[in-house]
């Protein structure tokens, strides 16, 4: 009985393009998420305008801070 092996098959192309697209959708949705929610808390509640603003603004630099790590983790761990 012969047993038949598949050829190896390589991937060609850029698989740090791959896993950036991948990592972009957490921080896409999370961005999203802040926003929505953040106008939706200062209709309720206009005269907590700035709080609501100030926790915006550090929850999308957190956020952001993560699909810049999303972006460079590809290139230096090939």
């Amino acid at each position: 009985m012969s047993l038949i092996l598949a050829a190896e098959e390589t991937v060609s192309g850029s698989l740090g393009a791959v896993a950036y697209g991948l990592a972009a959708i957490g921080p896409g949705i999370g961005i999203g998420l802040i926003f929505g929610l953040g106008v939706q808390a200062i209709a309720r509640q206009p005269e907590a305008e700035q709080v609501a603003f100030r926790y915006m603004l550090i929850g999308f630099a957190l956020v952001e801070a993560l699909a810049l790590i999303g972006f460079v983790v590809p290139f230096v761990f090939p």
